[in-house]
């Protein structure tokens, strides 16, 4: 890529990155695991030297997604949770990937407090009792894996070591990374201190092509991409988030050309409804984490524009779709203990099971003020009972 792509981190910036390469973030161990107290600095370092000690050629270490647009535009309101780690690794066999999971997990075993008979813990019980989750793919165009280490607030660790990766990010906000290579040379000198006469120079590069262009979208809170129908899923679930985080269309007239294609490669990825309800928890659980409020917000931002934008859907496919949406948004109500204003809602009593009722029950939605919420009222007309 040109150095259109690249850009120099401030001093300022420099130091954000250190605070975050510094803080201790907990590993939790599930049972009477302990809890490991890791310092990212630390971990990406050992796991780096082991794997090129265990043969695995290292080209660069980057911190990636939403931490690097923390780190670049911090006093923009712009939080991260994942600590995303990429790893530009050569792996050209199942082998390799299994080196590389060995080395992750061996490392964590010199996390382990003193007095821990390591002797005695496998690889597999390490991976029981602290990884979130782990993922490998091994395609043509796209060749990686992932081990993302588990934290109970949700702020993992996530390690993806990349051989290729045909699509890198999904917005230009989130597609920046940070290349760490300089700052790990920094602190493996112990005498060294940070200031700004000693400091290293560390290079971020925005994966969306146009570094000042990406810059000027996180600074103002833009939302823009290119081809999302290149993206699994769309990205359309991203986007809403976004929106509900007071992102705004870098360009209204594309954005609905957008929506569309966003709607139609997330459907095709995802054709079936349980499927689209799974991964819409998945992303709830994932990426809005104790934001209980947010979430109802969430859902009707996402049913609005399915709504709106889902072309590719047949009629009785898109209610099905809308009505999950629906009932996850008042599901999440209920678990809030929150009523809605009568304003947006009507209730209707079910009736009782001894009723037969003819014609089914009609469709029914109240639109009186946002969001409309949906149900399947009580008809009290044309029924029958049982002689």
């Amino acid at each position: 890529m040109s150095e259109i792509g690249f850009g120099n981190l401030t001093w300022d910036q420099l130091l954000t990155l250190d605070q975050v390469l510094d803080e201790v973030i907990p590993i939790h161990g599930r049972g009477n695991f302990p809890t490991l107290e890791v310092k990212p600095k630390y971990i990406i370092h050992v796991v780096k030297d082991q794997l090129i000690k265990q043969g695995i050629v290292v080209k660069d270490t980057r911190l990636n997604g939403s931490t690097a647009s923390y780190i670049l535009s911090s006093h923009n309101g712009i939080k991260y949770k994942d600590l995303d780690i990429v790893y530009g690794v050569e792996l050209s066999s199942d082998e390799e990937f299994q080196v590389v999971r060995v080395v992750v997990l061996s490392c964590l075993l010199d996390f382990l407090p003193k007095g821990v008979k390591k002797e005695k813990i496998t690889l597999n019980i390490m991976t029981e009792a602290y990884v979130q989750k782990m993922v490998k793919i091994c395609k043509e165009s796209d060749s990686w894996s992932l081990i993302s280490l588990l934290n109970n607030t949700g702020k993992n660790i996530e390690l993806k070591f990349v051989n290729s990766l045909k699509r890198q990010f999904e917005f230009s906000v989130d597609s920046f990374q940070i290349l760490l290579d300089p700052m790990l040379d920094f602190y493996s000198d112990k005498n060294a201190k940070l200031t700004p006469e000693s400091c290293p120079v560390v290079v971020a590069q925005s994966m969306y092509g146009d570094f000042q262009e990406a810059m000027t979208h996180l600074q103002y809170k833009l939302i823009s991409t290119k081809n999302p129908e290149q993206i699994r899923g769309g990205g359309l679930l991203k986007y809403c988030n976004l929106l509900v985080r007071d992102f705004k269309p870098a360009c209204e007239r594309e954005i609905k050309n957008l929506e569309r294609y966003m709607c139609s490669r997330f459907f095709i990825d995802f054709p079936d409804v349980a499927e689209q309800q799974k991964r819409i928890e998945s992303y709830l659980q994932n990426h809005i984490i104790n934001e209980e409020k947010s979430k109802f917000k969430y859902l009707m931002t996402l049913r609005g524009v399915v709504n709106e934008s889902a072309a590719c859907l047949m009629n009785h496919a898109r209610r099905q779709t809308l009505d999950m949406i629906t009932f996850m948004a008042l599901k999440v109500l209920g678990e809030q203990n929150v009523l809605p204003t009568t304003d947006t809602v009507t209730c209707f009593y079910q009736p009782f099971p001894y009723f037969a009722f003819e014609g089914g029950y009609p469709s029914y939605y109240v639109a009186s003020g946002p969001p409309p919420i949906f149900f399947q009222p009580f008809h009290p007309l044309q029924f029958n009972t049982p002689n």
